[in-house]
Order: C-alpha cells, then sequence, then structure tokens
C-alpha cells in the first residue's frame, strides 16, 4: 500500500468497529502499556510484531503469553531496537510507541524518517475508545509537571460520589486500553497524561482538560525545555467543553490562549488565592467556584472545607483539588458531589505522607517528588526542614529551588549517585547549611562509591537526619530527583524511608556510627 493510502486508511480507523484486519504494527516496549497495545491490536485483526530492548525473564514470559493470544514475533534484546523489523515480510504500516521510547531511539527515528506514523498507546485508545453495543465514555485529561496522580485520583472519587461509572487510568492505574476494552463500559475516564504519552497523541478531544503546571523536567527524554512544554500544551487542543488553567502560573494561561479548541470551549482559572470571574479559588478557608454557576459575577457556590482534605493541606494540594473540581464542575458534577469526593478520597502513599512525630519532629514522605517543581511545593508547606534529596537529576538545574527555600532549611542530608549539581548549588546558595552526603561519607569505607543497597542508604539517611533535626523540625523526603539509582523505584524509595523511621522511632533502629 502507498505512503498516501496508508494515510488514509489510518485516518478512518476512529472506532473499535473500523477495519483494523491485517494492519502491519509494531508495538515498541512490552511494559504495561506496550503488552496492553500488543493485545489490543490482536484483538481488532491487526498483525503485530512486538520489540523490547530487554530480554529479561519477566518479558519472555510477556513473550510467551502474546505469541499464544496471537502476536506475529517478539523479539527481545539491544539488537531489536536498532532498526525497523518486518511485519509480515513487509514495512509496518504503524508503530506504537510506549512511553518511555524517546523519539531519538533508534527504531523510532528510522520509522521516523522512513514517514511510518507513530502513535502511542494513548492515541490508539482513542481511536478505539467508540464501540457499537457500549457506551462511549467522556474524558477529563490531565497533565502537568507534578500533581497529576492526586488530581487524577480526586477527579474519579468526585465522579463516583456522583454515581457515575468512571475510572482513572492512562499513566497511573489500570493501562488505559485495558480500560477501554471492559465489557461494561465507563461514563467518564479521570486520563493522567504525561509528557511522553502527550507529545504521541494527534486527536483526542476531551470534554475538559488541564495542565496543572509546567516546571523543568524530562529535558533529557525531550531535548529541550520547550519541547516539554509543548508535549504539554497539546493536553488544550481540540478540548470541548473547558480548558482549566493555573492562573497562578501564567505559562498554562498562554497554552490554553494558543490551543486549537472546540469552538465554545471555555477557559476556567484555578487560584489559591480569591477567585476572579470564571475562576475556581479559595474564600474564608473554603473551596469555591466562580466559574459554572450562573450567578458567578457576584456570588460564588461553595465545594468543600480546606480542612476536609485531610491533616496537612500544603498549597499545592489545595490547587490539585480546586483543578479537579473544575473538571468534573464541567462535566455537570454537583457541589455536593465535589464535597463528598474530597471527603473520601484517600491520597496515594509516598505524597507528603506523615509518617510518625515524635520528640518534637515530625517525619514525612514525599518520595514521589521526583523533580524541582514537586520538591518545592514539598518544602514550601513547613517552616524548618532537615531535608533528605537527591538522585537522578534528569538533566535539570536546581539553583531557583535552593535559592527559594535556603532560608528553612536546617540541614540536608543528601542521596544517590548523582546529586552533584544539588549539592553545588547548596554550596552556592545555602552555604551556610550543613550537608551530609552517602558519597563522601562512605568512599573508602567499604560500600560502593556513591551506591550502596536502598534500605542501608535510606537507614544512615534517617539516622543522620535524626541526628540532626530538633524540636519543631520536620525531616522530609523529598529527592527533587529520579530513584532509579539507589532504588527500583520512588515507591520503594519512599518504603525504605518509612521502615526506617519507624524503626528509628520504635527504638530498633541502628545509629550511623553502625552503619
Amino acid at each position: 500500500m502507498s505512503e498516501s493510502g496508508t494515510a488514509g486508511r489510518l485516518a478512518g480507523l476512529t472506532s473499535w468497529d473500523a477495519d483494523w484486519r491485517g494492519l502491519r504494527v509494531v508495538v515498541a516496549g512490552i511494559g504495561a502499556s506496550g503488552f496492553s497495545a500488543a493485545d489490543t491490536l490482536v484483538e481488532l485483526g491487526a498483525a503485530v510484531v512486538v520489540v523490547d530492548g530487554s530480554d529479561s525473564e519477566d518479558n519472555r514470559a510477556k513473550a510467551d503469553t502474546l505469541r499464544i493470544v496471537g502476536v506475529r514475533e517478539v523479539l527481545l534484546g539491544a539488537d531489536s531496537t536498532t532498526g525497523i523489523p518486518p511485519v509480515d515480510g513487509q514495512a509496518p504500516e504503524l508503530i506504537i510507541a510506549s512511553p518511555g521510547w524517546s523519539p531519538a531511539q533508534p527504531l523510532l527515528a528510522a520509522a521516523a524518517d522512513a514517514g511510518i506514523p507513530i502513535w502511542g498507546d494513548v492515541e490508539l485508545a482513542w481511536r478505539v475508545r467508540i464501540r457499537e453495543g457500549r457506551p462511549t465514555a467522556e474524558w477529563l485529561t490531565i497533565t502537568g509537571t507534578n500533581g497529576k496522580t492526586t488530581t487524577v485520583g480526586l477527579t474519579e472519587s468526585m465522579l463516583l460520589a456522583a454515581g457515575k461509572r468512571a475510572v482513572a487510568a492512562g499513566n497511573v492505574g489500570t493501562p488505559i486500553l485495558d480500560v477501554i476494552r471492559d465489557p461494561q463500559g465507563f461514563d467518564f475516564l479521570a486520563v493522567e497524561l504525561s509528557s511522553f504519552q502527550l507529545h504521541w497523541s494527534e486527536s483526542i478531544s476531551a470534554l475538559a482538560s488541564v495542565c496543572l503546571n509546567i516546571a523543568e523536567d524530562h529535558v533529557d527524554w525531550h531535548g529541550s525545555y520547550e519541547a516539554y512544554a509543548a508535549a504539554k500544551a497539546k493536553i488544550y487542543d481540540r478540548t470541548r467543553i473547558a480548558c482549566i488553567y493555573n492562573a497562578e502560573q501564567h505559562e498554562t494561561e498562554v497554552m490554553v490562549e494558543e490551543a486549537e479548541v472546540i469552538e465554545g470551549c471555555r477557559a476556567v482559572g484555578f487560584t489559591t488565592g480569591t477567585p476572579a470571574v470564571s475562576m475556581m479559588g479559595v474564600v474564608e478557608d473554603l473551596l469555591v467556584d466562580r466559574a459554572f454557576i450562573e450567578q458567578r459575577r457576584d456570588s460564588a457556590a461553595e465545594l468543600a472545607s480546606v480542612r476536609e482534605l485531610g491533616d496537612v493541606v500544603p498549597r499545592h494540594l489545595v490547587a490539585n483539588a480546586l483543578a479537579a473540581a473544575a473538571l468534573v464542575r464541567a462535566a455537570g458534577i454537583s457541589p455536593a458531589a465535589v464535597r463528598e469526593g474530597i471527603r473520601t478520597y484517600s491520597p496515594g502513599a509516598h505524597r507528603i505522607e506523615a509518617i510518625a512525630s515524635a520528640g518534637g519532629v515530625l517525619w514525612i514522605n514525599d518520595s514521589k517528588a521526583t523533580n524541582p517543581h514537586a520538591a518545592s511545593a514539598s518544602l514550601a508547606a513547613f517552616t524548618s526542614v532537615v531535608w533528605i534529596a537527591g538522585g537522578l537529576s534528569k538533566g535539570v538545574a536546581y539553583d531557583d529551588l535552593v535559592r527559594t527555600h535556603a532560608a528553612r532549611l536546617r540541614a540536608v542530608v543528601l542521596i544517590g549517585t548523582g546529586s552533584t549539581a544539588l549539592q553545588e548549588a547548596l554550596h552556592r546558595h545555602a552555604p551556610d547549611v550543613p550537608i551530609i552526603s552517602w558519597h563522601t561519607s562512605h568512599t573508602g569505607n567499604g560500600h560502593p562509591e556513591g551506591g550502596g543497597e536502598g534500605a542501608q542508604v535510606m537507614e544512615w539517611a534517617v539516622s543522620e537526619a535524626a541526628r540532626l533535626a530538633g524540636e519543631g523540625d520536620t525531616v522530609l523526603l523529598a529527592p527533587a530527583a529520579a530513584s532509579m539509582d539507589q532504588f527500583s523505584s520512588y515507591a520503594h524509595r519512599g518504603d525504605a524511608f518509612a521502615t526506617a523511621v519507624r524503626a528509628l522511632v520504635e527504638g530498633q533502629a541502628p545509629t550511623a556510627k553502625e552503619l
């Protein structure tokens, strides 16, 4: 089939019941989203080849399953990802890229050069969401450098409180294609979209959308901050009812102004201060709506009390709740359901999670703070902090973060193998703050230089933090970096912190000298 013929065929693939039979597809990646995409495409009748650079035992087991369900071929190992594999002896007509695969990856770069269309699993999900005999869910889409998962969870909780069949999907929870294939269908999907997923999307038309915030992150994947921001801005394209933006960050408002939306779509801001007309905000510790009520010019609808968000309510959690409320209010959900959704929402672990309070010291786990913007939000919630930080920096800078919060830092305990940039920023902007580093504490003492097992690293960090903290201090794990140098994930890192803190509080933790 010619390139124009392929493009025409792909343009017509806009429902589950379209003719997907025999479409030649390469799925790049065998993780959760790639596996789900391959499984879905086989069910649709496509001819599928899957590739992944890791020939691990887990991937071989997945490959066996995919072959059983009808995938033509599964290619594992580094050599399988350097070029474009044929499908049934011919060039593929479509590539499905897993979210972590960068456009610079050799297979994807070769596909782009050859003019082969590349979609992500979310783009595929949007195209197959319509299926005869099942309800078609409305999408509420959420992105941002930080706060996505919390906002998606709050959105889901509010929808469920309204009696809707709803689920969080996308970059969190169940792979979105598994949700699409649910036999009962849904009324609404609260879809978390990463910059990676947005990069590979081109036709999503959400009922309402939001970019919560934007700050430097994933520069190594996108190639520049500008490219990263452009990917985030795609969240607003083709939005139908409401584009929700952060009134305290002008960049998100500009994204809305420049977006190609469906005629009649509204711009609705949210702020942790007093809201103007067509905004959500806070008045006397109440979350209020001045956007989705008829009398918005001279009144506001009460949604919930700030206190109903929990015992520790940092400013960014209030912002996330307002963004979620705006999304569901755009979908016609009542103020009462918004309030009930906030009351019943259970935040995920590792997000400003209070682990213990002992001896006048509060211990907080925010391992989910994997970049400077997220760490800044955490630090802003406390006045005197012993900060446990460091890890893989992902190519970001730390000067603004340290400059902003230097006055609240009592001491810093550095973990991670890639914390040089953070340490240098601390020396420049917080020269009087004591810094204790795993790297300098353990080099030459029988431990791997800058490395160490995750549990051992965290036991050391917690012990040092306990030594440095005094009454009225908060020991805050907000690493401002990724975790994969010493831990398998941010959750592993947070669990290690919680275990070490609880052991220390119960008097079971070893001292720093014993480590």
